[in-house]
């Protein structure tokens, strides 16, 4: 980010990044296989967006632990909102391995490093 005269932190710029995959992912499922026009271009914006935004954070944070983040997290975020705005079917056992999802991007946080 720093070329560009901004300087934002890597962990900020790697939760844009998450954020920008949700959103792309929530739209993938409002395309309807790629048969409305609207969400079919959101999915390809906001998939750019957040593949460009990872690519800065790798800059700093190590490649292992930003990634286990962002697809954690994502996933996390994937799975409520399914649960909330798409209906899918809450249960204690997936509740429970999400959980475990997020203690474990916790704890690689907690160990990773930044540049």
């Amino acid at each position: 980010m720093r070329r560009l005269g901004l300087n934002m932190n890597p962990w900020l710029t790697l939760i844009a990044a998450i954020v920008c995959e949700v959103i792309g992912t929530s739209n993938l499922k409002l395309s309807d296989g790629f048969t409305e026009l609207l969400p079919s271009v959101l999915v390809l914006v906001f998939y750019v967006a957040s593949f460009y935004l990872f690519s800065l954070a790798l800059r700093e944070i190590d490649f292992s632990v930003a990634y286990a983040v962002w697809s954690g997290l994502g996933t996390a975020l994937i799975a409520a909102l399914g649960f909330i705005f798409f209906k899918d079917p809450v249960t204690l056992e997936r509740l429970f391995w999400l959980v475990c999802i997020i203690a474990g991007v916790v704890g690689l946080h907690l160990t990773g490093s930044v540049h």
